[in-house]
């Protein structure tokens, strides 16, 4: 089996076949990106998601069945396809998050923004993110590629084609951008309701 950075070409290809129904093309696809759905799987549920009554091979299952009625999306690349994966997954977590209210166990790091503590933290984030896309797609997609999917600097510079200390700055100041904005909603949640 060929390595996952050999088969990038492959994957885009096999994209665009795929939107125009050629369903061989879809089951290759699947074949080949199921190993690292489940990788992110993992990685979202053990990373932020420990407390929810969810598996990892029901979170691949709901991306699986999401990414099928996103075929007709103009693919660009296998960064596309996994950076859309990583959204619906978070999406879909935070949406379970909403119905049944689990307690999140918060990152080692206690001063990163992305840290999830509480059901409201989890929303709150997932809107901040969803406005962080409509005005910096660029630094959303960082955010997605290194928190979410779990890569490197150096391999987020590759797939998007930006130089490493780029990507170190984008990350530095989407960060910042979210820590600013969940500071403004902080201190109201402290506050309760009125």
């Amino acid at each position: 089996m060929a390595p996952e950075s050999d088969r990038s070409g492959e994957i885009t290809v096999l994209l665009h076949q795929w939107r125009d129904g050629d369903a061989e093309a879809e089951n290759h696809l699947f074949e080949i990106v199921e190993p690292n759905l489940r990788k992110l799987a993992h990685y979202l549920m053990k990373r932020e998601w420990r407390d929810l009554p969810l598996q990892a091979t029901e979170l691949v299952s709901e991306a699986y069945l999401k990414l099928l009625d996103a075929r007709d999306r103009d693919w660009q690349n296998r960064k596309h396809f996994f950076a859309l994966a990583a959204k619906i997954m978070r999406r879909h977590l935070i949406d379970i998050v909403r119905r049944s209210g689990p307690v999140m166990v918060p990152a080692d790091d206690a001063h990163n923004v992305l840290t999830v503590e509480t059901p409201e933290r989890a929303v709150a984030l997932g809107e901040l993110l969803d406005q962080l896309a409509q005005a910096h797609p660029e630094w959303c997609t960082v955010v997605e590629m290194k928190h979410f999917l779990g890569f490197s600097d150096e391999v987020t510079g590759r797939e998007l084609g930006i130089p490493v200390r780029t990507i170190q700055r984008m990350w530095h100041d989407a960060r910042k951008w979210l820590y600013d904005r969940q500071e403004r909603v902080r201190p109201a949640e402290l506050n309760g309701p009125k």
